[in-house]
Order: C-alpha cells, then sequence, then structure tokens
C-alpha cells in the first residue's frame, strides 16, 4: 500500500469513523452524553424520570405531613412530662371516670 494513494486515505477515514462509533458506544454504555458528528453533546434521556420526580414529590409531602403530626404529639407528650401543677392530673383522673 503507497501512503499517497486512495486506499490509505479509505483506510484512515475508517479508521476513525470506527473509532467514533466505538467512543460512542463506551460513552452510552456508561450513561454519559453522546457527542454527535460536530462536536455536540446529546444526553441520555430518562423516559421514567418525570414520573419519580411525581412519585417522589407526594411521598415528600406525605412524609412532612406525618413529621409535623409527630411533632405536635411531642409537644403535648414533653408539656404532660414536664408539668408540675395538679390541674393536669385531675383531668387525667376525670377522663379515667369514677372508681370503683
Amino acid at each position: 500500500m503507497s501512503w499517497g494513494g486512495p486506499a490509505f486515505v479509505v483506510a484512515m477515514i475508517a479508521i476513525m469513523y470506527g473509532g467514533w462509533i466505538l467512543n460512542n458506544w463506551i460513552r452510552a454504555r456508561h450513561g454519559y452524553p453522546l457527542e454527535d458528528e460536530w462536536g455536540g453533546k446529546s444526553d441520555k434521556g430518562l423516559p421514567d424520570s418525570d414520573r419519580k420526580i411525581g412519585l417522589l414529590t407526594s411521598e415528600n409531602e406525605a412524609l412532612q405531613g406525618k413529621i409535623s403530626r409527630l411533632e405536635e404529639r411531642v409537644a403535648v407528650l414533653e408539656r404532660i412530662a414536664t408539668d408540675t401543677s395538679s390541674r393536669l392530673s385531675e383531668e387525667i383522673e376525670a377522663l379515667r371516670g369514677p372508681a370503683n
């Protein structure tokens, strides 16, 4: 093969094109953005990402509601535990009902 002939030029183009395909295959396999012929990047789209974001958002709202209710209950328990007046114990006894 001569260095200046058309076969050498075609071989070089084929090697470069094959390297580009191999590079993009490896990048796609590992989740990196793909590169087009002009050097631009295109991200790999995730089809379920919008659905997952919606589910996580609704779960987050539910968990925040549970946390606020638990904070209210803890505040009531702290008030009961730290109350030194006899008023609270009288209210609890009144709720229990008359003793047999």
